[in-house]
């Protein structure tokens, strides 16, 4: 007989069982395939309707470019900052707002061209057959698609729809927005190509490509983006610096229109070759200008010591006026010139200081050289101090980095130091001389005094009208020398590889991104899902899972029942389920055997954790598989709270063992044949209002001594423990007990509560059936479709077996399958 100390109760354990997870994970592997295959059926819908995208560039390079006609004398121009300096200002103001807008609008990037593709709208930039000029003053519809449809070679339609009642307009060249009331619904109007387009909310004209080929019905559509918006896109372009030539610069753009992004990136490039060259210009522009406007006055003044000249000959002899004075016109001429050039360089001095200090600006200063300067440290500072500034100023529209500012800052700081006391000692030095100056003038003036005063009067004008051409002379000279200077120059900046489309550059969708992103997803959801149903499963799936939560001994294992009666052993007692039960049986009596001898039958009691386990059915097939073996069973029905055993044996259940228990009916009247020999049956009859009080009587303990003196096998269908007591109050008269653990549906808790019962002696001689046991891959095994006694033998089980077979719709495809090719 076993005893409580035969066992050790383990409490409920939450170890991960990984084997078991593997095996469910490899069942499942139609799950995996499903998943794949809805997950590549994404990626590759995806992948169709992706646009592709393509890669430009184009390379440029910085050289500092000297200009031929450069030399000290004609220092109009210098270059301030070393390569690398002037690498890092032009990456920084091509990503610049300013410069990208600049070209934006020089480009009218802000009017997009598109047409309906399969999947979506595709830009057709520089393929289209014809351009939009619109009117730059004028404002333009904003973010609204405008479809172009061509009539014939030389009309076409324009419409859009208007969903509310007004709509917004931008001025893209005074950055304004406003907005016009419009009336709701369809627009449509026709054109011819070429002709003005002067509406409220639209003022372009469409012009004709050169080569504009067939378009005759061909839709397109135009779009006025937000002009903000669309240089802030262009500010993403991409800027390299080589490393093995830090003066080289890659500028590249990704997009899905090949044709735009090569005229963006060219466009780009040439726009800041135009700027930087005039940048570089300014200095000789700022000198030209300065000369423009001095011989400007200097012509006034010429003008004038003619006219006086003229008014002086009337009525005389200017060639005997002349004699005498000729000598001294030319020593005071002379001496005129020196002084007007010492002056020119005093108040140039005194213009620049002035300037200097009330000024923070210095990108307009002329070249000392007008003013016929040429000091070196006065000529290199003030072209530092033009080209610093010039840089800053175009820094401000393109870096947002203070430090950057204060260098400049500090630089410009320096340098204007520097000149101011060059400035300083330049003008000490001017003084001197012209001090010494005014004295050798005074003393030819003194020996002009001495001539007749005609002669005098006549040396005045002369020498006059010669000192203003003199100067005119030299700033002409001056000019000149700019403008030759200015037209020499080259931009330091030059194409190295300008964009252009050679038919590749093709980029993405990386197609093979997305199907690997969908394998992944495929497996790894599934996957996880697995794990997390495992992780949150507490049902009993497996035999290791009652063995690792108790050591109750498993008396049997019951498969999966294919039939609509629970009569499984009578009906097929060739099936390998019919089978499990006469192992249960030869077990049972093997458990009798080591009990002590007794008179009369031997008690069996099957009860579970709750309802739905299988008990009735165990009940049922257990006392068919004793009445097959010509044992005289009986099946006593003392689920007296939710009676069932009576519909399996087409019984009523009008009586039974309530009405034995109270004293209605006796043993003879209660008992019920059934169609199986040696077995009967007993109903619980109605449901009474205190079942637990009826079991615990002493009624009950003279219905088991009668039933024990009349059967070999009394098999006692109980409530389950898990729900009542009233199993508890029948162990007293049980041999042995039978608790029915059913895979996917008893708790694994449940098997904690049967230990603490059995521990206290509450359930005597306690075995356990595992019942609706199947290899299925959802329980964590891939052996079979189903378990019982037989499955395995093949060919050796034919004949002694009624195999069962639940074939899923796949396995018979398989079969049809196998069939067809062993005809083969």
């Amino acid at each position: 007989m076993l005893d409580i100390k035969d066992f050790n109760f383990i409490d409920n354990q939450t170890t991960f069982d990984f084997k078991a997870f593997l095996n469910r994970v490899i069942g499942l592997w139609y799950v995996f395939l499903i998943t794949l295959i809805i997950t590549f059926t994404i990626a590759y819908q995806v992948n169709i309707r992706k646009q592709k995208i393509y890669g430009m560039a184009t390379t440029v390079a910085y050289k500092e470019e000297s200009n031929p006609f450069f030399t000290s004398n004609t220092s109009l121009v210098f270059n301030w900052g070393g390569t690398s300096d002037q690498v890092q200002t032009l990456m920084s103001t091509i990503r610049s707002r300013s410069h990208n807008e600049k070209v934006v609008k020089e480009l009218k990037y802000y009017i997009g061209y598109y047409q309906q593709g399969k999947y979506n709208l595709e830009d057709v930039y520089g393929i289209t057959p014809f351009v939009v000029e619109p009117v730059v003053n004028a404002p333009q519809i904003l973010g609204k698609h405008l479809e172009i449809q061509f009539l014939n070679a030389t009309e076409f339609t324009l419409s859009t729809q208007f969903d509310e009642n007004t709509t917004t307009l931008y001025n893209y060249k005074d950055d304004k927005i406003s907005t016009i009331p419009v009336p709701i619904g369809s627009f449509k109007r026709k054109y011819k190509i070429g002709q003005s387009i002067k509406l409220p909310f639209l003022n372009v004209k469409l012009v004709l490509t050169p080569n504009p080929g067939f378009y005759e019905g061909a839709k397109y559509l135009i779009n006025f983006a937000d002009f903000n918006g669309t240089v802030a896109g262009y500010q993403g372009i991409n800027v390299e610096s080589d490393p093995k030539s830090p003066a080289v610069l890659v500028l590249s753009m990704q997009g899905t229109n090949k044709l735009r992004m090569v005229d963006y990136l060219n466009g780009t490039v040439n726009f800041l070759i135009k700027s930087q060259l005039m940048a570089k210009n300014q200095f000789a522009q700022n000198t030209i200008d300065f000369i423009d406007s001095t011989l400007v006055a200097m012509e006034s003044q010429m003008k004038d010591t003619e006219n006086e000249l003229k008014d002086f000959s009337k009525g005389k002899n200017i060639y005997e006026v002349e004699a005498g004075g000729e000598k001294f016109v030319d020593q005071l001429t002379d001496l005129d010139v020196e002084k007007e050039l010492i002056e020119r360089k005093q108040g140039y001095y005194v213009s620049l200081k002035k300037y200097l200090i009330k000024n923070s600006d210095f990108s307009k200063l002329p070249a000392p050289s007008v003013a016929g300067i040429e000091d070196p440290n006065v000529l290199l500072n003030v072209a530092k101090l033009t080209q610093l500034s010039a840089e800053r100023a175009e820094l401000a529209y393109t870096l947002k980095n203070d430090k950057k500012f204060k260098d400049f800052d500090a630089q410009m700081e320096a340098v204007k130091s520097v000149l101011l006391e060059n400035i300083e000692t330049a003008t000490r030095s001017i003084r001197i001389d012209l001090s010494r100056i005014a004295n050798k003038i005074n003393q030819a003036e003194y020996r002009v005094k001495k001539l007749p005063e005609q002669q005098q009067e006549l040396v005045k004008i002369n020498r006059k009208y010669d000192l203003h051409k003199n100067i005119y002379n030299n700033f002409l000279e001056k000019r000149s020398e700019a403008d030759i200077v200015k037209a020499a120059n080259l931009s330091d900046i030059q194409f190295v590889d300008p964009a252009k489309d050679t038919g590749g550059g093709l980029i993405g969708p990386k197609t093979s991104t997305n199907y690997v992103l969908a394998l992944f997803i495929g497996l790894i959801l599934p996957l996880t899902i697995i794990f997390v149903l495992s992780l949150l499963d507490t049902s009993i799936n497996k035999l290791d899972d009652i063995t690792r939560l108790t050591q109750i001994p498993i008396l049997g294992v019951l498969g999966v029942k294919h039939l609509q009666s629970n009569l499984a052993v009578f009906e097929k007692p060739k099936s390998p389920l019919a089978e499990s039960f006469r192992g249960i049986r030869s077990s049972l009596q093997f458990i009798y055997k080591k009990q002590k001898e007794h008179n009369g039958g031997k008690v069996l009691m099957l009860t579970s954790s709750v309802s739905g386990e299988g008990k009735t059915f165990c009940s049922i097939n257990i006392a068919s598989v004793f009445a097959l073996s010509e044992k005289k069973t009986v099946i006593v029905g003392l689920d007296l709270r939710k009676p069932r055993i009576f519909q399996d044996f087409n019984c009523e259940n009008t009586y039974g063992v309530v009405n034995y228990l109270i004293g209605q009916k006796s043993l003879r009247e209660i008992v019920k044949n059934t169609h199986i020999p040696f077995l009967d049956f007993i109903s619980s009859g109605p449901i009474p209002p205190n079942p637990s009080e009826l079991i615990a009587s002493e009624a009950m303990e003279v219905f088991i001594s009668e039933l024990k003196a009349k059967y070999d096998y009394i098999i006692l269908d109980t409530p389950p423990i898990g729900l009542v007591a009233d199993a508890l109050e029948l162990t007293p008269y049980c041999d042995a007990s039978i608790y029915v653990v059913r895979q996917g549906t008893t708790k694994k808790d449940m098997l904690r509560i049967v230990n603490e019962k059995h521990k206290r002696g509450e359930l005597k001689n306690i075995s356990i059936i595992f019942n609706g046991f199947q290899n299925k891959s959802k329980y964590g095994y891939g052996y079979g479709d189903s378990y019982g006694y037989g499955y395995g033998y093949g060919a050796y089980g034919e004949g002694y077996l009624d195999v069962e077979e639940e074939k899923t719709v796949l396995s018979r495809l398989l079969s049809q399958i196998l069939k067809i090719f062993k005809k083969k």
